[in-house]
């Protein structure tokens, strides 16, 4: 089923029964994602009244309770609220939710003991380009990025100039397979973060990071119109579910 859609002055066809989930779920049923050094996930049905509130123990519905945490557990989108003093909503900043987004695929580069991601990486894919979005895919890129355990394991990240490349060409929600977009442990410094959301300026108070996406690697790299669907949680990050689809030429 194509639909065309019209965004900026500019009329994109898209296959709509052709979406490409690129979120990770929470699933207590086997070992999930999970960072930052806290506990799993818990589903786990309500009690009342000494009932387990589950058809299976006898109940009419099933009732479960949900523990968790966007940060560690879950694909989520946050926005410059995480990093900052005052409260800020994801879901009170983030008001439209397509946008035209380039997927790229990066090697991290060895830098010492680390692995990152540099502006001249950034460039090299985007080019000329103009995009609202960027979604950037990791190699390798192997399926155990959904279940990753990766407290204590310093994953790679943006370097603060790619951050900066990114705030300066426009880019106004980026999305990536890692945990952050800064180092694991860097002293509090939150370079990428305090760089994409130009905390030493004005904010960027409509720019959204997303993180632990997973991009299959049957999806090419190139221009998506992206749908990005978050949770209403009044917080500086909720789950979210961001959603591809090719644009038809």
């Amino acid at each position: 089923m194509k639909a065309i859609i019209e965004y900026n002055s500019r009329k994109i066809q898209i296959d709509v029964s052709k979406p490409l989930d690129i979120s990770i779920a929470i699933d207590v049923t086997k070992e999930s994602i999970n960072a930052w050094y806290i506990e799993d996930p818990k589903i786990f049905p309500e009690s009342y009244d000494g009932e387990v509130i589950k058809v299976s123990e006898g109940a009419v519905v099933n009732f479960n309770n949900i523990h968790f945490n966007p940060h560690s557990h879950i694909t989520h989108t946050e926005c410059v609220g995480h990093i900052t003093e005052e409260v800020h909503s994801v879901n009170q900043n983030l008001k439209h939710y397509f946008y035209v987004a380039e997927v790229v695929t990066v090697a991290p580069e060895s830098r010492g003991e680390d692995f990152v991601i540099s502006e001249k990486q950034l460039k090299t894919a985007l080019r000329n380009k103009k995009r609202d979005a960027i979604v950037i895919r990791t190699l390798p890129n192997l399926s155990d990025k959904k279940t990753m355990r990766y407290s204590n394991t310093n994953p790679p990240y943006l370097l603060e100039e790619a951050a900066i490349y990114l705030r300066e060409k426009g880019i106004k929600h980026l999305l990536i397979d890692l945990p952050s977009v800064d180092k694991e442990k860097d002293g509090g410094k939150l370079l990428s973060h305090n760089a994409f959301w130009n905390t030493s300026g004005k904010l960027r108070m409509d720019a959204t990071i997303t993180e632990f996406i997973y991009v299959p690697n049957a999806v090419e790299d190139g221009e998506y119109l992206l749908n990005l669907m978050i949770a209403p949680f009044e917080n500086d990050a909720t789950p979210s579910k961001p959603i591809l689809y090719k644009i038809i030429k």
